[in-house]
């Protein structure tokens, strides 16, 4: 793997880090508790969803 493949991944998990975390914040509060989820938590949830 190259360096701008490795660069290309990194910047391609951002994002989606990103966008997961969104996603998770805007979750209506009442749907996010009824799945167990709790809004505080969005940037945990999402590093390990994405980064493992």
């Amino acid at each position: 793997m190259t360096f701008f493949d490795r660069v290309r991944e990194s910047r391609a998990k951002r994002r989606m880090y990103n966008r997961t975390v969104a996603e998770i914040q805007s979750l209506p509060r009442d749907v996010a508790m009824d799945l167990g989820i709790f809004p505080e938590d969005a940037r945990r949830i999402a590093h390990d969803a994405v980064y493992g």
